[in-house]
């Protein structure tokens, strides 16, 4: 969603990098067949510390699939006011209930939780009058005030809902450009700030900020833009390679610059001008040498839903998770709403652990990762 000050720029991305960025990640290397890896107890540790997973249940007993996963290192959850599938409520009645939801569940954690939300604003809230929180306003309405004192009033709403509950990570702010405003799954949905990049990068600024200031990471989402998406990746399959513009890149291009991302998340359009075959999110070419590479970013690439039908439909889910690893993503968020399987955490360790054990993925990969994450869980 975008246009301003930096499109010429954003134009000639060549060379183009984050201030605090290191020279710009390679394509991992992949090992012989056979290329002898650590004890298997441990790696799937490791993996399972890359993974953040949603469930059912507004509490939660020792015998609990969602219990014994994070008690045995799962990186992290992610909480759902509704079940997709039930149309229930799932994980948030009440602020006192989803309070000792979490509690429970950062008990149960041998390390540092990460507890996660899509806590945008506006319709895309978890927490809302529904279930005891306040209202809130959108981000289209609040980048239509485009005010710094309306932003940081607006943001601190959002952000004590979150410490109050101790969710510690948001997939907020949306920095997709409002390209289309008939866009099923951002501009009709009023999950954009503005059409203007300077609107879009001044807002979020003053978001991230106030989040920061309260101990709660970001992510800045959809990577590389999906504001001229037609349709909604969690449902279909949506090409954008018509419909985007290379400005699209310029809030995420300045945020990185700025200091200001905690984590990137790809999206999982298909983006036919940076890569014909693959969606962002399973892309080396958007995820590695363009966002890691031309825009210099370091820190964490998050997933969308990695059970969602833009990628489901094509790639299994055991091909996806290799394809996500593979082009350089680091945590998977696996929603559990488009399918519910219990078994999802076991069944996407024996995926990765497999790939590394045929060589087709290093460990020393998945220790990339796990740094990189680290830096998105709470302090202790």
């Amino acid at each position: 969603m975008l246009a301003g000050t930096g499109s010429a720029a954003v134009a000639a991305l060549t060379g183009c990098q984050s201030r605090a960025a290191t020279s710009p990640t390679s394509r991992p290397t992949t090992p012989s067949p056979g290329q002898p890896a650590g004890d298997e107890t441990a790696l799937r540790r490791k993996v399972a510390s890359l993974l953040v997973v949603g469930f059912r249940g507004e509490r939660v007993t020792d015998q609990d699939w969602i219990i014994k996963a994070v008690r045995d290192g799962l990186g992290g959850v992610i909480l759902f006011d509704r079940d997709l599938e039930t149309e229930s409520v799932r994980n948030i009645r009440s602020p006192g209930q989803v309070t000792a939801l979490v509690k429970a569940l950062k008990a149960a954690s041998p390390g540092r939780l990460i507890v996660s939300i899509d806590q945008e604003g506006g319709r895309t809230s978890r927490l809302n009058p529904s279930n005891g929180f306040p209202a809130t306003k959108s981000q289209a309405e609040i980048g239509a005030q485009n005010s710094t004192a309306a932003t940081r009033d607006w943001a601190r709403g959002l952000v004590d809902g979150l410490t109050s509950i101790g969710v510690n990570l948001n997939y907020a702010p949306v920095v997709d450009l409002n390209v289309n405003p008939e866009s099923r799954a951002i501009g009709k949905l009023d999950r954009s700030f503005s059409a203007n990049p300077d609107v879009v990068v001044s807002n979020a600024s003053e978001e991230i900020r106030v989040h920061r200031a309260a101990g709660v990471k970001t992510s800045l989402k959809h990577f590389p833009g999906s504001g001229s998406a037609a349709g909604n990746t969690d449902f279909e399959v949506v090409d954008v390679g018509s419909t985007w513009q290379r400005r699209e890149l310029e809030p995420f291009q300045r945020l990185i610059r700025a200091g200001l991302a905690d984590s990137v998340m790809a999206a999982h359009v298909l983006n036919r001008q940076l890569d014909a075959t693959y969606p962002a999110s399973l892309s080396p070419a958007v995820v590695t040498d363009l966002l890691r590479g031309r825009l210099g970013w370091q820190g964490p690439v998050v997933s969308d839903d990695m059970q969602a039908v833009a990628i489901t439909r094509r790639y299994g889910s055991e091909e996806a998770v290799g394809l996500a690893l593979r082009a350089g993503l680091d945590l998977l968020v696996f929603a559990n709403q488009q399918v519910y399987d219990p078994d999802v955490v076991d069944k996407t360790l024996d995926t990765v652990v497999g790939l590394v054990r045929s060589g087709r993925l290093t460990e020393a990969r998945i220790d990339q990762s796990v740094a990189r994450v680290d830096t998105l869980r709470p302090k202790r």
